[in-house]
């Protein structure tokens, strides 16, 4: 519900320095969170944060959005010893590899012990799809 007329009134975004409208920035924020579900927080049990938002560069309507992750901490719960706490930099680019928006996003995931999905069998996805077996660190 983002009245600002720069998101659907084409006539008004069009007399803008962008000239066309823009992509709603928290609607980039959960196309990008869930994009990054699978890899990240398919076992999560919470999203405990979502820190240093930044929007780079503008989206507009008909872009393509890429979406990566990358873990940058992790830790053992201190109250719970079934879940890990992991930070994660969530970055998302356009067609033309411009970094349109960062984040940090940290959730509570199952440990692999607890995990059902585990990462062998993602749920709903085909098998031969997602993480296999043999990509598993086994240390």
């Amino acid at each position: 519900m983002n009245l600002n007329p720069m998101h659907f009134n084409e006539t008004y975004a069009a007399e803008t320095e962008f000239g066309e409208r823009l992509v709603d920035g928290t609607f980039v924020i959960a196309l990008a969170v869930g994009m990054s579900v699978i890899d990240i927080s398919v076992n999560a049990t919470a999203n405990l944060g979502y820190d240093e938002v930044r929007h780079h560069a503008p989206v507009f309507h008909g872009d393509t959005i890429f979406a990566e992750s990358e873990v940058v901490d992790k830790r053992e719960s201190e109250s719970r010893e079934h879940v890990g706490i992991v930070t994660t930099e969530l970055r998302a680019f356009n067609q033309d590899g411009d970094l349109v928006l960062s984040l940090e996003r940290t959730p509570m995931v199952l440990k692999r012990a607890f995990a059902q999905p585990s990462a062998e069998s993602p749920p709903g996805w085909p098998e031969g799809v997602g993480t296999q077996p043999d990509d598993l660190d086994s240390s």
